[in-house]
């Protein structure tokens, strides 16, 4: 089998995860919640860590565990970070 499978580029890798973290933010701040009182939240225990995760600054980013707390801390559904 000869197919390439790699057929995601590193752009678009970064463009998807820079769309998820928008949400989050803008969902973050519909709700007035620092990043502090987010990052506490969910269980990560560096404001830094999760600005990070959130500007998607030095490779760093939301894994699932992350948004399913978020999603709990937020009241929304999964779904809404893809639409």
């Amino acid at each position: 089998m000869s197919e390439n499978f790699n057929i995601f580029s590193d752009e678009e890798i970064f463009k998807f995860y820079q769309s998820i973290s928008q949400k989050v933010r803008i969902f973050r701040e519909e709700r007035n919640i620092s990043q502090l009182e987010m990052a506490l939240s969910i269980d990560i225990k560096s404001v830094a860590f999760y600005s990070n995760c959130e500007n998607n600054k030095y490779n760093k980013h939301f894994n699932l565990e992350h948004l399913y707390k978020i999603c709990k801390v937020l009241n929304l559904n999964i779904k809404d970070f893809f639409e």
